[in-house]
């Protein structure tokens, strides 16, 4: 009984020494990424690996003090978390801080508070909370509303900063909602949606509304007797020719050059290894450039001489890849994959259908960042600025990951006593 009482008691501490493996390899690679041979110390608290340091060991505060936390605190208040993180993102329009041309920070004396990093698990857990209600169905048009409402909110705050990359993670959401119950029409709708985007982009406007118009036409005449499919072939017809424009538009007029620049790069329209290709091309040399075993510890050329920008934060990546070779790069994939598999399980094996939920929000929402941050750094993913999970440079992501981890594990060890 008294074991039971302990708030340590039923912990996946599997989880927890991933957890810590990663922020461990974050920091030394960091240290790699920005050394200063005037400050060599891993510990000097005066550079950004030292400032590291501080943010891995108040992640860690943050960690126990939600493992000494009632579990039902986090579905009780999660409306609260939800809100004040709608806040903050307002408050950063108005007040927060422009760095590389997006306004998402909020300067609190040296440091910098980015609100969308917190958006995600507040977003997870309200979402969570909601489709857990009695009588609450994902197949029912008012519930995929009200959950398309609760992602859409702060992602739009985000996209005015504007971040695009953060506000683009919310997607992954769509997993969750799929778990529990939505059709997989969705998942491939949006597939589809997505491989129109691209084509819009390499395709002439006209020459891809014939080839609708014919495949149309060859679908009418093979159902000519099924008026029902005949009337939704209709209405996606006219609903992807709504698109087409609606993609146009938007990237010639809302998106911002340099964001053409990266998208026309990815799909290989233009080749511009000195400008918004510069960085993916020199991270894809440095992560080749490691072989099998790599170059060893602060002895990578691409790292040491800064041929890689942003190489502590979103192209961290190839910093592992220059020093720790193949064999470091697969280490690391592999305690990713190993870390979004555990979480499944953990989510799987919840009686409670709010732990359940919650525990695949953040599944998603690990996914999403894992795939697209190594995908930036090896040119199969647009560079859309995104953070390594537990590895990148940044107390703001550090610690919301760190949250959105945690809560999970102190749902997991209730799990016996919650319905």
């Amino acid at each position: 009984m008294n074991n039971q009482r302990s708030p340590f008691f039923n912990v996946d501490w599997i989880v927890i020494l991933v957890f810590l493996a990663l922020c461990i390899i974050g920091w030394f690679n960091i240290h790699a990424a920005v050394y200063n041979p005037e400050k060599p110390s891993i510990f000097n608290l005066d550079t950004n690996y030292g400032k590291q340091l501080i943010f891995i060991v108040s992640a860690l505060i943050i960690g126990l003090v939600i493992l000494l936390m009632d579990s039902k605190f986090f579905n009780t208040f999660s409306p609260v978390f939800y809100g004040i993180t709608l806040l903050l993102l307002i408050l950063v329009l108005i007040v927060g801080r422009n760095v590389g041309g997006n306004q998402a920070w909020i300067p609190i004396g040296s440091f910098r508070l980015q609100p969308s990093e917190f958006a995600k698990f507040a977003t997870c857990l309200l979402l969570a909370r909601y489709l857990s209600m009695n009588n609450v169905k994902v197949q029912d048009l008012k519930t995929k509303s009200i959950c398309a409402a609760i992602i859409l909110l702060p992602m739009g705050l985000i996209m005015l900063q504007p971040d695009t990359g953060s506000a683009l993670t919310f997607f992954a959401l769509i997993f969750v909602l799929y778990r529990e119950g939505l059709s997989g029409y969705f998942l491939i709708i949006g597939a589809l949606f997505i491989a129109l985007f691209v084509l819009v982009l390499l395709i002439s406007k006209l020459y891809l509304i014939l080839a609708l118009v014919v495949i149309g036409a060859l679908l009418i005449y093979n159902y000519k007797r099924n008026r029902s499919f005949i009337r939704v072939v209709i209405v996606g017809f006219l609903i992807s020719v709504a698109y087409i424009f609606t993609v146009d538009f938007a990237y010639n007029n809302i998106l911002q050059s340099h964001q053409r620049n990266r998208i026309d790069v990815l799909l290989g329209k233009v080749q511009d290894l000195r400008g918004e290709g510069y960085n993916v091309n020199q991270s894809k040399i440095a992560i080749g450039s490691g072989g099998l075993l790599g170059k060893g510890y602060l002895k990578g050329t691409q790292t040491r001489y800064d041929f890689v920008p942003e190489q502590s934060t979103d192209f961290i990546f190839c910093t592992i890849g220059e020093e720790w070779g193949f064999v470091g790069s697969f280490v690391v994939i592999g305690l990713y994959l190993f870390l979004l598999l555990r979480i499944i399980n953990i989510a799987e094996r919840q009686r409670s259908s709010f732990s359940r939920i919650y525990g695949y929000g953040v599944a998603s929402i690990l996914f999403f960042h894992f795939f697209i941050n190594i995908g930036m750094t090896v040119g199969l993913a647009p560079v859309i600025g995104i953070p390594l999970p537990f590895i990148s440079y940044g107390g703001s992501s550090l610690w919301s990951f760190t949250i959105l981890l945690f809560i999970l594990l102190k749902l997991d060890s209730n799990r016996m006593g919650i319905i």
